[in-house]
């Protein structure tokens, strides 16, 4: 969401495959414009479509697809600038679910993660999609890369299917880099989380990691690793979707079967779990927002929860469904709702394989 309008993606099969972006207004849900284009899904799972969220800057809009499909648009007609095809360009190693790092912006460059020889992460001149810089043979992964600040330098730290990187995003030039191999399959889909000079990063079956940037030196290491003997036998958190959110001290996440639960930051021990915010299930999910002191989590059931979390437990202050779980995304358990919400203007916007709705969050409903 952005100047007014909302931006999302979306898929179509018939009469052919085919990938739409669109853009609509506000306050009304007026569709004010959208761009389809079309591509054929191959060798990639979940197919209801794009994963990327469209990010939005200086009066531009980029779209990035599950195959690669890279769109840069004015924001506010929709008409293609540039457009390039990754896959084609990068000789792209393909995840099992198709691209889903959200492209970043860095100055003039957008940054993206797409697992091409030789150039697992990419940077494009932001206005004409030339290419800048590529880094890494890594494998890629679903994690978009953040940016960080360390030693008064800005750093992008990435976590692709192999390691966690800090790159200069400038020029790509690797800083740093810790190993973290898959114990059975790249599943890292949660951003990096970045606090007190404390990388987090967790999944579903490698558990957590926490590093340490140095703040004085281009460094890393490690402070502390949980890893349970499986995904149901977890220890510490193995979330599966949803970026945990790290509050002073402690870290809140959704586990791989939907519990939440609280961490000591420090050590990774956890203090407490919870089973209401989302019914238990394989792969449950809920995204939590901070807002002021308190958090908004919106579930997988279409449910958004207001909510208060401490170490010594969640306060649920209200509850309200705000749409229904459609089976695109997982045909299983009457369908989800695992798209990340937006919160803007005071209220929140949800999607579901169906519809998109905009609900206020005001206090008062004139406002």
């Amino acid at each position: 969401v952005a100047k007014g309008r909302v931006y999302v993606m979306d898929r179509i099969t018939k009469p052919i495959q085919t990938e739409r972006i669109h853009c609509f207004d506000w306050k009304s849900g007026e569709q004010l414009w959208s761009h389809t284009y079309p591509r054929e899904y191959r060798n990639v799972g979940y197919t209801a479509g794009p994963r990327a969220s469209v990010v939005i800057h200086d009066g531009l809009a980029y779209a990035l697809g599950a195959m690669g499909d890279l769109h840069c648009l004015d924001a506010a007609s929709g008409k293609v600038i540039w457009q390039r095809d990754l896959l084609s360009e990068y000789q792209i190693r393909m995840p099992i679910w198709g691209i889903a790092a959200s492209p970043v912006i860095f100055s003039d460059l957008v940054i993206l993660q797409i697992g091409g020889e030789n150039a697992c992460l990419i940077a494009l001149d932001h206005r004409t999609g030339a290419e800048r810089w590529r880094a890494l043979d890594d494998q890629a992964s679903y994690s978009t890369p953040v940016l960080v600040e360390q030693a008064g330098q800005q750093v992008l730290v990435a976590w692709t299917g192999d390691h966690i990187a800090g790159l200069d995003p400038t020029s790509g030039r690797l800083h740093w880099q810790y190993p973290f191999p898959p114990r059975q399959m790249v599943i890292a889909i949660a951003s990096p989380v970045i606090s007190d000079n404390r990388v987090l990063v967790t999944n579903l079956f490698d558990g957590s990691l926490m590093l340490r940037m140095n703040p004085d030196r281009l460094e890393i290491e490690k402070i502390w690793q949980r890893v349970g003997q499986s995904e149901k036998q977890t220890d510490g958190l193995h979330s599966t979707i949803s970026t945990p959110l790290v509050l002073g001290d402690y870290i809140y996440g959704i586990d791989s079967y939907g519990e939440l639960r609280c961490l000591a930051a420090s050590t990774g021990e956890r203090l407490w779990e919870d089973q209401t915010v989302v019914p238990h299930a394989r792969w449950g999910t809920a995204h939590l927002v901070p807002n002021g002191e308190k958090v908004w989590i919106f579930n997988e059931r279409g449910d958004l929860l207001l909510t208060s979390l401490s170490p010594e437990g969640i306060a649920i202050h209200s509850r309200a469904h705000l749409i229904d779980p459609t089976r695109d995304q997982l045909n299983q358990r009457g369908g989800v709702t695992w798209s990340h919400p937006a919160f803007a203007y005071r209220h929140i916007f949800v999607r579901n394989d169906e519809e998109l709705i905009c609900a206020s969050l005001a206090l008062d409903e004139a406002e």
